[in-house]
């Protein structure tokens, strides 16, 4: 048995960090479903300004929607969601199957709407419905801004993967967003069973931190917050204000763990897999990360619902000098910033395209 399914088998949902219009046509996201335990996906604006900006595959579509008078974000979003949609259609008898627990794919509201609570509710209530899928998640940033406009998207019944979370105290507050919202569902008569996630990132403590702690902490970091933040997790759905929700029919929000890459190249390629095995999350690996654990990885000891030995980590990280809430505010703020930059060049390289199409005709 490869180790994705023994991964699946524990509990864990594996998601691929990746979508292009070529891994769709030429039956790759497939495979990796039939043969590697795929049971769903995310994107995000760099992960769509790389499939557009480094291959032909959108040009005709983009042809076809300029014609249509489509230009800018209006365009961007129905390419995406011409594959999307697709991807979604393909994890559809998985989301059956589960009863809606597995097989999502996620969009993101545009990056510049990351500190503007109203714009991103409102955009993320047209996106899912312009999208037509029951198994479509739309993103938005955990946020200060953003916290009013999940519980107010759960509210709407929009099913939500809150993203760009880095720590516990991150996630609480987003956690609790989305249970606001179930509760107020279940307080207007309405079916409390809107599904969500909660993204945490990983990978991107220990880049960090690289250099600026002792060897012996190399890479332990991003595990550390995943360990404590999963503590948080476990105790948060076992609370009884949460067991009364799911006793009206509501769900768990899931921990979803992101950026599970590993950027050390003198790291184990399959590190954070390997490290944070955990039954009722997901992990969402980047087509890289997914190949090596089937090659290579094992599966071992699930975390720990008590956090294992994560604080002891952490007062080492902060003896060392390192301001973990400090850092945590750093990290937010630099991938709303990195994703925002994402999204500027993914809106030139549309212009760009578009003028280029025009001009061919």
């Amino acid at each position: 048995m490869k180790a994705p399914q023994k991964l699946h088998e524990l509990g864990q949902s594996l998601w691929l960090d990746n979508i292009t219009r070529g891994l769709l046509a030429s039956g790759t996201l497939r495979r990796y479903v039939d043969e590697l335990s795929i049971t769903g996906l995310t994107s995000n604006p760099t992960i769509f300004d790389s499939a557009i900006k480094n291959s032909s595959d959108y040009d005709a579509s983009i042809r076809g929607k300029l014609k249509d008078g489509k230009t800018g974000e209006a365009l961007f979003f129905e390419l995406a969601l011409d594959d999307l949609t697709q991807a979604a259609d393909l994890f559809q008898p998985i989301h059956e199957q589960t009863c809606g627990v597995d097989g999502w794919v996620s969009l993101e509201v545009s990056p510049l709407l990351a500190h503007d609570t109203d714009s991103t509710l409102a955009e993320a209530k047209a996106l899912h419905a312009q999208a037509g899928r029951p198994n479509l998640y739309i993103k938005i940033p955990g946020t200060r801004e953003g916290l009013p406009a999940i519980e107010q998207a759960i509210f709407a019944g929009v099913p939500i993967n809150v993203t760009l979370l880095f720590s516990r105290e991150q996630y609480v507050p987003a956690a609790e967003a989305y249970l606001r919202g179930i509760e107020r569902r279940i307080g207007a008569g309405l079916k409390p069973d809107v599904a969500s996630v909660a993204s945490l990132f990983v990978s991107r403590w220990d880049v960090a931190v690289g250099g600026k702690a002792p060897d012996a902490l190399s890479n332990r970091l991003g595990i550390a917050i995943a360990q404590r933040t999963y503590k948080a997790y476990r105790d948060l759905i076992a609370s009884s204000r949460y067991q009364r929700a799911m006793n009206a029919g509501a769900r768990p929000q899931r921990l979803l763990l992101a950026s599970t890459g590993t950027k050390d190249p003198k790291a184990p390629d399959v590190l954070y897999i390997e490290a944070l095995a955990a039954p009722l999350t997901v992990n969402t690996m980047p087509e890289a990360t997914l190949k090596a654990f089937a090659d290579h990885g094992e599966v071992g000891v699930p975390m720990s619902a008590d956090g294992g030995d994560c604080e002891a980590t952490l007062a080492a990280f902060v003896k060392a000098g390192i301001d973990i809430d400090i850092l945590a505010a750093r990290l937010q703020d630099e991938g709303a910033a990195s994703f925002a930059k994402s999204w500027n060049e993914l809106m030139a390289v549309i212009a760009s395209k578009s003028a280029a199409l025009e001009k061919v005709g």
